[in-house]
């Protein structure tokens, strides 16, 4: 017979298995004992083996936040296209009004940002002001 340096853990009981993944025993009982493989002993002491246990949380361990997929956010695209500002822009220095850029928009089929079928004067002034300097707009 020889003598062992060390010796592995090879089951757990549901109280240990439990501390081991830092959870209560009924939580473990109700979520985790139900997905794993048992070992029932004969005096009726249930153990999970280590290689099981293992196992589950290897199936439900996550990536590393870095290394997920960023989550895309939903809402509005960021801007507009840039020919269509400069379109909107050219027009608007010319002297046109945003009712009359919003109807020749509407006219051509030009899509808005959120791929809109209108355009509105609301719309053509706000793509119109967050296109140019403050001190360089027309008064309305």
């Amino acid at each position: 017979m020889r003598q062992a340096a060390t010796v592995e853990r090879l089951a757990y009981t549901r109280t240990q298995a439990a501390e081991a993944l830092g959870v209560s025993r009924s939580t473990f009982i109700r979520r985790v004992l139900p997905l794993i493989e048992t070992i029932d002993m004969p005096w009726g002491t249930r153990l999970i083996p280590v290689d099981e246990l293992e196992r589950v949380l290897d199936e439900r361990r996550r990536q590393p936040a870095a290394e997920r997929q960023p989550v895309l956010r939903p809402g509005r695209k960021e801007a507009v296209r840039a020919e269509i500002v400069a379109r909107i822009r050219d027009e608007r220095l010319s002297g046109r009004t945003y009712r009359d850029i919003a109807r020749r928009l509407n006219a051509d089929g030009v899509q808005t940002a959120q791929d809109g079928r209108e355009w509105w004067p609301s719309t053509v002034r706000a793509t119109f002001v967050r296109s140019c300097p403050p001190r360089s707009l027309p008064d309305p």
